[in-house]
């Protein structure tokens, strides 16, 4: 078969196959891992929405994984109750807070909680085991 009888098929395989090698061939110099920090901001809801949509991305694909929540405290969360429900052996959820600052009006035990919140999250990102830790409302 000659070239000017290929199909267009046939040429795409042949372009997406040189294409492969190209990047197998870089992906195998690629071995050192690397963390990765990503950080929702912005005014109103679904900064810790798009997070936890991370945390269950992670445990669809058996990642370990870990939740620290800094503010929220005793408040009733769907988030919590479904990652304790039914992903605690896959996902540690801590929550750290004892409410808003606003509601505790305790500045000293809000920096206090704070701290032992950051402690624990610093433990959580060392443990290699983990792969990916949500720091909620840091």
């Amino acid at each position: 078969m000659s070239d000017d009888a290929k199909t267009d098929p046939d040429r795409h395989a042949q372009k997406m196959a040189k294409k492969k090698a190209a990047r197998d061939k870089i992906m195998s110099t690629k071995t050192d891992e690397k963390g990765l920090i990503i950080v929702h901001t912005g005014k109103g809801k679904g900064k810790s929405s798009a997070a936890f949509g991370m945390i269950f991305r992670a445990i669809a694909h058996g990642m370990p994984c870990a939740v620290v929540q800094y503010i929220k405290g005793g408040m009733k969360t769907g988030e919590r109750d479904l990652i304790e429900s039914r992903f605690g052996d896959i996902c540690a959820f801590h929550t750290m807070g004892e409410g808003f600052t606003w509601e505790t009006q305790d500045k000293t035990r809000d920096i206090e909680m704070a701290g032992a919140a950051w402690e624990k999250s610093k433990e959580l990102i060392r443990d290699e085991g983990i792969r990916m830790v949500l720091l909620d409302e840091i």
